[in-house]
């Protein structure tokens, strides 16, 4: 079965480094937003249909991408690994947005006002008073969140899952995708029926985010950026994306920050457009890396 695994981490590796994404209109994740959609609303009881979507939706999800990998699987054992390596591939997000986070950095060179609306694409705040050095600072910030939750999560997912079976692994990557997904749609303090989805979202990204802190820190070759990061990582109102942001900044040796949110000042100074890059840079070398580490869960398994 590691064998079959294997396969599929390879496929979605492969499909990451050729495509960066699916089509949008052939997109897993834009389906499954789509389902969520009619939920985002006022609801006479928000907290108690809040708890069933967080608990039904990705199941719903888990379950089809499972079954679809199972039923291949009775065609063929290399079936089910491609079935499985879509799957993956859909569950799974870093190349894409990293060369967001570049573009924006890029543009803060030449046109402040293109950097800001690049930046909507990255970030969910409001880019129309921030400085190049925020603007830096956000896409940054970006890269190393998207690292845990768009990639780091559902890897380990898949890894951990493919213990048990290859469609147990990859229904684990897609129920943590769906996870990730409903919080980033429904999980606000503005909505009420979205507060399950955020705490869900809190409990499964809590290894995700620091693990991702471990490969920032590793690749970055500063294992002490772990120990300053942690004076800082709990900046940020969410308890886990403050870790490899933290990380990233310390890596650097700057500061970080979203205006009148949070700060992470483990320099003096934002990013510069040299030390943004590197850090993309630092984030890519480690999305690589977490392939390598599922890869090896996998075999061990």
């Amino acid at each position: 079965m590691s064998l079959t695994a294997a396969g599929a981490l390879a496929l979605a590796f492969a499909l990451e480094a050729a495509f960066a994404e699916p089509p949008a209109s052939l997109h897993p994740v834009a389906w499954f937003g789509r389902a969520v959609a009619p939920f985002d609303r006022e609801w006479t009881h928000p907290l108690a249909v809040g708890a069933l979507v967080a608990v039904v939706l990705p199941l719903v999800a888990a379950v089809l991408v499972g079954s679809l990998v199972a039923l291949a699987g009775r065609v063929d054992a290399r079936v089910a690994a491609g079935v499985a390596g879509l799957a993956l591939f859909a569950t799974t997000s870093l190349r894409m947005l990293s060369a967001e986070a570049r573009a924006v950095v890029a543009a803060t060179e030449t046109d402040l006002d293109a950097a800001r609306d690049r930046l909507t694409s990255l970030a969910g705040r409001e880019a129309d008073d921030l400085s190049a050095g925020e603007l830096r600072s956000a896409a940054v910030e970006s890269a190393a969140e998207n690292l845990a939750d768009g990639l780091v999560a559902p890897l380990l997912a898949f890894a951990v899952g493919a213990v048990v079976s290859l469609p147990v692994a990859a229904a684990a990557a897609a129920w943590v995708k769906a996870v990730n997904t409903l919080d980033s749609m429904l999980g606000y303090r503005s909505k009420p029926v979205g507060t399950a989805s955020a705490r869900l979202d809190d409990a499964v990204m809590w290894l995700p985010a620091r693990v991702s802190a471990a490969l920032v820190a590793f690749v970055g070759l500063d294992a002490a950026a772990l120990a300053r990061a942690r004076e800082h990582a709990d900046a940020p109102p969410s308890p886990n994306s403050g870790w490899p942001m933290a990380t990233l900044a310390a890596v650097l040796g700057v500061r970080l920050a979203k205006p009148g949110v949070y700060d992470l000042p483990l320099g003096g100074e934002f990013p510069t457009v040299a030390e943004s890059r590197r850090g993309v840079r630092v984030v890519g070398v480690a999305g690589a890396l977490a392939y390598a580490l599922a890869a090896g869960v996998v075999a061990w398994s």
